[in-house]
């Protein structure tokens, strides 16, 4: 696949936006992880629309950068599968209950249009994969980065997979999702 120049302000746009963020409990800069997922898409077959998308999934949740601006500079086909894949992390200036976010975000995806739910399995896949990759070289402390720990954290990615299976059936960036989520059940406490 080919990209544009839109791409290329796409990944300038999260490197900016993302600039002062680290990865959980790492000093890896978090441009990693979009960077990663767009890849993970591009690697999958998915337009330029989608791997743009999965460059800014994070910018309104994480930076709050608004979905109008992504409209404005990416077009409305963009900024709709952002709005699909983002939480909304914040009430006002107070985060939102964990739980709340997390069971919204799964009622969404049981209507979001397919790239959507392919750009979910790509962020959640290449967090799985960190999260496996850090467990090896760390251990179980690992868990103790997340907000609900191993069990709420494996209760989330096994429902994303569930779902996505469920949705997209046995595409091949699910399947790979699903043995990446199937080993993180399988590493002990």
């Amino acid at each position: 696949m080919t990209y544009s120049s839109r791409y290329d302000s796409a990944l300038i746009l999260a490197a900016t936006l993302h600039r002062r963020q680290v990865r959980k409990g790492t000093d890896t800069p978090y441009i990693v992880h979009p960077v990663y997922v767009s890849l993970i898409l591009m690697q999958h077959g998915y337009d330029e629309d989608v791997a743009i998308a999965g460059l800014l999934h994070d910018a309104p949740e994480d930076q709050r950068y608004p979905l109008e601006d992504i409209a404005a500079q990416f077009g409305a086909r963009v900024a709709d599968l952002v709005a699909h894949v983002s939480e909304h992390r914040y009430a006002g200036n107070d985060e939102r209950p964990w739980e709340t976010r997390k069971q919204e975000k799964l009622a969404a995806l049981r209507t979001a249009p397919p790239e959507a739910l392919a750009i979910t399995a790509a962020d959640a896949l290449h967090n799985a994969s960190s999260i496996l990759a850090d467990l090896r070289a760390h251990g179980p402390a690992v868990w103790g980065r997340f907000k609900r720990g191993r069990a709420g954290t494996v209760w989330y990615y096994r429902a994303v997979t569930d779902l996505l299976v469920d949705r997209l059936g046995a595409q091949p960036l699910v399947l790979e999702l699903a043995g990446a989520v199937d080993a993180m059940e399988r590493m002990q406490t």
